[in-house]
C-alpha cells in the first residue's frame, strides 16, 4: 500500500513539474509554425511577362503610339501651355523625376534645378512623382488573369486603368492645368487647341480610323495610354533568373533574394511587379513642400506599396519622397519594426502589423540593397521628339 501510494506522489509531482516544459514546448512550437507559415518563398515573385496586354477597346498600334508619344510631350496639354507629361516623367529618371514632390504649373527647368517663377501662387504637386515605366503591368498577380482596364493607378489607387490616368494629371490645378481653366472645362480647352493643329488632326484620324471626329478627350487618353504601355523594362536580370537563367544573379544577389524573402519584405512587394497593389499604413513622413499633412484617400495614411522595380532610377522614395536612398528605407522599416513612427500624425494602432513584424536588421542591408538592384532594366525606350506638333518647346519650360 505504501508503495502504490509513493507511485500516484511520484505521477503527480512529475506531472506537475512536465506541465511547464510541455506549454514552452508547444509555445516554441506554435512560434515556428507561425514563422513557418509568415515565411516567404521565391514562388511569391515573378518574372514580369514579355508581352503586354491591351483593353479590347484599345488595341496598340503605331500609329496610336507615335501619336500618343506627341502628345505625351507636347505642353498643348497644360493650361498655360508650359507643362507636359514629359516635365515630370523623364526618361533620364526612369519616366520619373529627381524630386521629392513635382513642380508643375508655373515652374521652370528640369530636375533637381526645377523651380517656381516668381510670383507664384501654385503648390508643389501633392506626391512624389511615380514612375510611368511599367505601367502597363500596374495589379498583375501570379496566376490571376490581367485585367488593364482595372489597373490601380497612382499612390491611392483613385484611378482603374491607364486611359483614365492619363487624364487626371491634365485636370489637377498644380500639376497642369492652372488657374485659366476649371477642372470641368481644362479638357474641352485642350481638345479644341488639338483640333486646330493640322498635324493632330491628321494624326488622330490615322490612330483612330473609321471613326468620323476622332478628336476628342476620350481619344486622347486612349493614345496616352497606347505610348506609356509600350515604356517596359521586362528582362531585369532577376526576370532572367526567373526564367531559368541561375547565373543572372551572384551568390551574393541570391543572398540578398533569401534575406528579401526572410525579413518579410515580400508580404507586401510581391508578385511579378514586386507590389500588392494595396495601400498600407506606414507613418512615412510628410514632405515639407506642403503646409498641411498628406493623409491620403481614405484619412488613414494608407498608400500604395510601389513597385520595386528600376529603383536606381527612381530616387527620392515613398510617396513623399521624403526618403533619399534605398539603405535608408530599409533602416526605416527596421525603425517601424522597433515601434518608430516617423510621422507624428499617425497612432501606433494605425500603423500595418505587416511592417511592424518585419524583421530586418542592420547587418542584412546591404545584401538586400544589393539584390534590389538586379530588378534594375535599362534597355527601356527613351526615345525623345525632336519636336512637337503645336510647334511648343518639347517637354514643356525646362531650359
Amino acid at each position: 500500500m505504501k508503495y502504490l501510494i509513493s507511485s500516484r506522489v511520484l505521477f503527480f509531482w512529475c506531472w506537475v513539474l512536465m506541465v511547464p516544459v510541455m506549454g514552452a514546448c508547444e509555445q516554441k512550437e506554435n512560434a515556428q509554425k507561425r514563422t513557418q507559415e509568415e515565411e516567404q518563398t521565391i514562388a511569391v515573385l515573378g518574372a514580369l511577362p514579355q508581352y503586354v496586354t491591351d483593353p479590347p477597346d484599345n488595341p496598340n498600334t503605331p500609329p496610336k503610339v507615335e501619336l500618343g508619344r506627341l502628345l505625351f510631350y507636347d505642353p498643348i496639354l497644360s493650361g498655360n501651355k508650359d507643362v507636359a507629361c514629359a516635365t515630370c516623367h523623364q526618361p533620364e529618371f526612369n519616366y520619373a523625376e529627381f524630386l521629392e514632390t513635382s513642380i508643375g504649373v508655373n515652374g521652370v527647368g528640369s530636375g533637381s534645378k526645377r523651380h517656381f517663377l516668381s510670383p507664384n501662387d501654385i503648390p508643389f504637386v501633392k506626391r512624389n512623382s511615380q514612375s510611368i515605366l511599367n505601367t502597363a503591368f500596374n495589379g498583375i498577380r501570379n496566376g490571376e488573369d490581367y485585367d488593364p482596364t482595372v489597373a490601380p493607378m497612382f499612390w491611392d489607387n483613385r484611378a482603374k486603368g491607364l486611359e483614365e490616368q492619363a487624364l487626371l494629371p491634365i485636370k489637377t490645378f498644380e500639376e497642369m492645368r492652372g488657374h485659366s481653366f476649371t477642372e470641368e472645362t481644362i479638357l474641352e480647352e485642350v481638345v479644341k487647341r488639338l483640333r486646330t493643329i493640322p498635324e493632330y488632326r491628321t494624326r488622330f484620324a490615322e490612330a483612330f480610323a473609321g471613326e468620323r471626329d476622332p478628336v476628342h478627350a476620350q481619344n486622347l487618353g486612349k493614345a496616352l495610354a497606347a505610348y506609356e504601355r509600350t515604356l517596359i523594362a521586362a528582362n531585369s536580370r532577376f526576370d532572367q533568373y526567373m526564367r531559368g537563367d541561375h547565373d543572372a544573379l551572384s551568390t551574393s544577389e541570391q543572398e540578398g533574394l533569401q534575406l528579401f524573402l526572410k525579413t518579410g519584405c515580400a508580404r507586401c512587394h510581391s508578385g511579378p511587379m514586386f507590389s500588392d497593389f494595396k495601400l498600407h499604413t506606414l507613418g512615412i513622413p510628410d514632405s515639407p513642400n506642403h503646409k498641411e499633412s498628406d493623409d491620403g484617400i481614405n484619412h488613414d495614411y494608407a498608400f500604395r506599396t510601389p513597385t520595386l522595380r528600376n529603383l536606381r532610377y527612381t530616387a527620392p522614395y515613398m510617396h513623399s519622397g521624403r526618403i533619399a536612398t534605398l539603405e535608408r528605407v530599409l533602416e526605416f522599416y527596421e525603425d517601424v519594426s522597433g515601434g518608430e513612427i516617423s510621422n507624428p500624425h499617425v497612432k501606433a494602432s494605425q500603423m500595418d502589423p505587416l511592417a511592424v513584424r518585419m524583421n530586418v536588421s542592420f547587418q542584412d542591408i546591404s545584401r538586400i540593397v544589393e539584390f534590389l538592384n538586379t530588378l534594375n532594366d535599362d534597355s527601356f525606350d527613351k526615345t525623345v521628339p525632336e519636336r512637337v506638333p503645336s510647334g511648343l518647346p518639347v517637354k514643356g519650360n525646362v531650359n
